[in-house]
């Protein structure tokens, strides 16, 4: 299969050799491209029809472990269970920053899975992944998808962490160890609120420009700063020292949080690194990253 064809293109191709129906769905579970479907499949049906999945299907698919067996995949993985009318193989879509931004799935409805089936279904996700690196789509996806997620656990609408926990193992790749949020502040003065935010998302791409392993949300009137203690470029509290002079320059404070290790309890270290900001700035202390402690 040539490159260059489109990922619908490459669907119907594949589904042609293997027999069997199959779709890719995106991060945030819309749907991007799909074949034939079988008709008496209810969920297949439901992608369809609506693009995407219901939150009750989504919960229903969690409950049962099936979203946390894709998300713990490395590459593919054979899903079958009581509540699927057929089984399923998935495999992950990677973009150019082999970031996870999709799914393909196939449909055990018409031939069964084999060794070989399964060898050419692996084969054509890494085929999938290969057609969408120079998709600019694939490559914004990821970073709007850490904000959304981000933003999402900040306001705590996050209220099944089965459902949510694949999205949220997204945010954890290319994380390890002890996590950290900062809140970055630039002087706002009597602007109005649309350029204020156009300012903050021009700060955010500086910063992440500077330190691109950390991950970024503009959020409220700040922007903030998933870290991770294992990276390269973050080394504990020596790392604010040394880079005390680019904040200065750019008229930008920071307030960083103590260490903390579930994406759940983000909310709550935002809220102490908010206050160490506040807290700093109160003490007009000659600073300009401000880290908590108590």
């Amino acid at each position: 299969m040539e490159n260059g064809n489109g990922i619908q293109y490459l669907l119907n191709s594949a589904s042609k050799i293997l027999n069997n129906p199959i779709f890719m769905i995106d991060a945030n579970y819309n749907m991007i491209a799909i074949t034939g479907i079988p008709s008496d499949d209810q969920n297949w049906n439901e992608l369809v029809t609506t693009g995407t999945f219901s939150p009750e299907t989504m919960e229903l698919l969690a409950n049962e472990g099936l979203i946390e067996n894709i998300s713990n995949a490395e590459k593919t993985v054979i899903l079958r269970s009581k509540i699927l009318k057929y089984a399923k193989i998935t495999g992950h879509v990677f973009n150019r920053d082999n970031i996870r931004v999709g799914l393909v799935m196939m449909s055990e409805c018409n031939m069964p899975f084999d060794e070989d089936s399964i060898a050419a279904f692996e084969a054509l996700a890494d085929k999938t992944t290969c057609e969408i690196r120079d998709y600019d789509y694939f490559t914004m996806l990821a970073m709007t998808f850490y904000e959304d997620k981000i933003n999402l656990l900040l306001d705590g609408t996050v209220t099944n962490p089965l459902l949510y926990n694949p999205q949220a193992q997204i945010l954890y790749d290319g994380f390890e160890d002890y996590l950290y949020v900062a809140v970055v502040n630039i002087t706002r003065n009597d602007i109005l609120d649309n350029v204020h935010h156009n300012r903050l998302e021009y700060f955010k791409s500086i910063l992440k420009n500077r330190y691109p392993s950390f991950k970024y949300s503009v959020y409220e009137d700040y922007i903030v700063v998933l870290m991770s203690s294992k990276l390269k470029s973050f080394y504990g509290a020596p790392f604010f020292a040394v880079h005390a002079g680019f904040f200065e320059q750019n008229g930008l404070y920071m307030g960083v949080s103590d260490s903390f290790e579930s994406m759940y309890e983000l909310r709550k270290y935002y809220d102490q690194a908010v206050y160490a900001l506040t807290k700093g700035l109160a003490g007009k202390e000659d600073k300009r990253i401000f880290l908590y402690n108590g």
